[in-house]
């Protein structure tokens, strides 16, 4: 039944949209089958707006002035501090969470233990030097928004983010695998203008099988 709707969900889902211009498929354990779909890659005004975000988060706005009706009164007072005072700053993650939560929707994943899906906000491929191709998407969500099937004791004590970054490694005639931001962290490639994990060796492999159909 559950297999069931996951199907159902992906047909409705894509139904009338663009063609994907790549679609794999795989398992994640607990998670179960995976599908991935990419309905466009990113441009480079998308990227760059995701670096801007995550290199120079923008200073948060000040508090709000304290509304009518003295001290008890207006949200700025209740919340404490001095109206005027400026919010805590903006960090790359939360700046970065803004911007995906602004991007298009891109692509989905779906895991056949969830209802719903995730909406990929970011996706880019690169050629490696050994014939192999590297996927970077980034979700709007972190995985397992919807249910713990995405957490396990290899991903304990890892960074929390608000949203998910998934790395993948295609090799020609073999199956792919996948890591995630769940057990790893978030890094910039500033010169070769590329999101990634920044411990990918080391991570837990999250995603498995992965085969483009």
């Amino acid at each position: 039944m559950l297999k069931a709707m996951f199907l159902m969900g992906i047909a409705a889902a894509v139904a009338g949209a663009e063609n994907p211009v790549l679609t794999l498929t795989g398992t994640a354990d607990a998670a179960g089958t995976i599908k991935i779909d990419v309905l466009r890659w990113s441009s480079d005004e998308d990227r760059d707006r995701l670096i801007s975000a995550w290199t120079q988060p923008a200073p948060a706005a000040p508090k709000p002035p304290q509304g009518r009706g003295g001290g008890r009164g207006g949200r700025a007072g209740a919340r404490g501090g001095n109206p005027g005072e400026p919010a805590a700053p903006k960090t790359p993650e939360s700046a970065l969470a803004e911007a995906l939560a602004a991007a298009p929707t891109i692509g989905y994943l779906w895991s056949s233990s969830e209802v719903s899906g995730y909406a990929l906000r970011f996706a880019a491929r690169y050629a490696e030097q050994d014939g192999s191709e590297r996927i970077v998407l980034i979700t709007d969500r972190p995985l397992g928004a919807w249910n713990d099937v995405w957490k396990s004791a290899a991903l304990a004590g890892s960074p929390k983010y608000d949203f998910s970054l998934i790395e993948l490694r295609l090799k020609p005639k073999a199956a792919g695998e996948g890591k995630t931001s769940l057990a790893g962290t978030i890094a910039l490639d500033a010169a070769a203008k590329s999101f990634g994990l920044a411990n990918y060796a080391a991570a837990p492999v999250t995603l498995k099988n992965l085969a483009p159909r």
